[in-house]
């Protein structure tokens, strides 16, 4: 390491982490570490695939990231920003000059459904994903499966179980929220020729070994309950004392930098802009990764950094290997009256998933490479001196 050179660590190894370390690296006086848990990159977006069995949703990360970074294996436990040092896991501890937070999202099962902690197989996470595989395992494939939840995860998983020859069920308060009238109806139409029962208005009040309960009484039959309802972030920045909005996600200003510290910049799921966080997704994880980078580098060239701008293009699903639906959106991710279905949609969502590891790789040879298209002026609520938003 140059003993001039500005230290950076970037904690987690996702989507917006890989992609911001590697960003970095347009400065050749940066010494970049990236602190991930995991030896692997998941590629989130095939977590239904892997439990399907066409996909092991992995890769290296000599494939996504540039041989600069360093990369080291632990889990941060805690900021302590006065200080300029991450807590480890393990014991260890850096020592840093800026800190790119970007430890992405959870999918946690909550405590408030009896059963769902014990009997509930989340789908958010790599660990969370194989369990579940291994449990399939034993779960002949006539025998009814539930999914709860309707939103993208839950109708990509319950559509590449059906389409595997599973029974499934999808339970939901609300089929594809945030799609458009006919983007909803393209979903529904491919999930009914898969043979998935979507059971809507629905709210889940009891998990059991065997079966689901709802809150109108009416019990499902389900050798496996896949839980896609909801997202969670992990805990680091209320335990670090930093402040956040009230899922836990990092307050920043526009530029996503923190508003308790200008040397920790936020990317990615965990990122609350003003308090008006974006949409968690892999699509816009990824500008805001890109933006962190730059207010980072912007700060080291002593110019100012710019307000967040990111454009939202749509939102791809696969409905299983064979279908697809692409619903198109206003910039400020508004969902459009327009879509696209059929094979098409699933050769245009295969294409955006290959594409956004090849964006890494790309950035890890070229960096500043990655670009994204500008979108409209955000709303800004941030309240001074607010602690929850």
């Amino acid at each position: 390491m140059s003993t001039n050179a500005t230290r950076v660590i970037v904690v987690g190894g996702g989507y917006a982490g890989v992609l911001a370390a590697n960003r970095l690296l347009q400065r050749t006086d940066v010494d970049v570490t990236l602190v991930n848990p995991r030896p692997q990159f998941v590629e989130r977006i095939r977590l239904h695939q892997l439990v399907a069995g066409n996909d092991d949703a992995v890769e290296d990360y000599s494939a996504v990231l540039a041989d600069s970074v360093k990369l080291v294996v632990d889990s941060a436990e805690r900021i302590d920003a006065d200080a300029k040092r991450l807590r480890l896991a393990s014991g260890s501890v850096l020592d840093y000059d800026y800190l790119i937070y970007a430890v992405g999202s959870t999918a946690p099962v909550p405590p408030s459904v009896p059963g769902a902690a014990e009997f509930a197989y989340p789908l958010g996470e790599l660990e969370a994903a194989r369990r579940l595989t291994a449990r399939l395992v034993d779960v002949p494939l006539q025998t009814p499966i539930v999914v709860v939840g309707g939103g993208l995860t839950g109708i990509e998983a319950a559509s590449e179980f059906a389409e595997a020859g599973r029974s499934v069920t999808l339970v939901t308060g609300a089929l594809g929220p945030s799609l458009a009238t006919g983007g909803r109806k393209s979903v529904a139409k491919r999930l009914a020729k898969l043979g998935v029962t979507v059971v809507d208005n629905a709210t889940v009040t009891r998990v059991a070994k065997d079966r689901i309960t709802l809150r109108d009484g009416t019990e499902l039959p389900s050798a496996a309950t896949v839980w896609t309802a909801g997202f969670g972030v992990p805990t680091l920045a209320a335990d670090s004392d930093l402040r956040t909005d009230r899922l836990g996600r990092l307050l920043t200003d526009e530029t996503l930098t923190s508003v308790d510290d200008p040397t920790i910049i936020a990317a990615g799921d965990a990122a609350s802009p003003s308090g008006v966080p974006l949409r968690m997704s892999c699509q816009l994880a990824m500008p805001l990764a890109s933006h962190a980078a730059d207010t980072l580098l912007a700060r080291l060239d002593d110019t100012k950094p710019k307000d967040l701008n990111p454009a939202s293009v749509g939102q791809c699903i696969s409905l299983g290997r064979h279908a697809g639906t692409i619903q198109m959106s206003h910039f400020n991710d508004e969902a459009l009256p327009m879509h696209l279905g059929g094979h098409l949609a699933a050769n245009i969502k295969e294409s955006v998933c290959k594409g956004t590891v090849s964006f890494l790789a790309k950035e890890a040879r070229k960096p500043g490479s990655y670009f994204w298209p500008k979108g409209g002026k955000r709303q800004k609520n941030l309240r001074k001196g607010t602690t929850n938003v």
